[in-house]
């Protein structure tokens, strides 16, 4: 049985990054594809960590806390990063609730000016 890896223009295509990306991802250390002369190879393990990369992209974390978290595991184990991941989680959630709120500030005071501009234009 063949090992599961992809290339480099196979992994941008499996998670809809662009080459830069996934070029930027490697100089940062969040992913350390095999290489065998100038190409690359994404094992299963680089694969899992773009989706947790990617999830934490979603999620609004600095790419910075993501490798840092993602060096936890290898450094401290699956629960000491699961705590961090809690901690993060918290502060970020909090982070998107400020945002939500200003969002729906903006959208309230938005619809007033066009609501207030159509009464005025009849």
């Amino acid at each position: 049985m063949s090992e599961f890896r992809l290339s480099f223009k196979e992994m941008c295509a499996k998670f809809d990054v662009t080459p830069r990306t996934l070029r930027y991802y490697e100089y940062i250390e969040l992913l350390q594809p095999e290489r065998e002369g100038r190409s690359r190879y994404y094992g299963a393990r680089e694969c899992a960590r773009m989706v947790l990369i990617l999830r934490g992209r979603k999620y609004g974390f600095q790419l910075e806390e993501i490798r840092q978290w993602l060096l936890m595991y290898e450094n401290e184990g699956n629960d000491a990063q699961l705590q961090i991941f809690v901690e993060m989680a918290d502060r970020q959630l909090k982070e998107l609730d400020v945002q939500r709120q200003q969002l729906d500030e903006a959208v309230a005071e938005l619809t007033q000016m066009r609501d207030d501009i159509l009464k005025n234009r009849n």
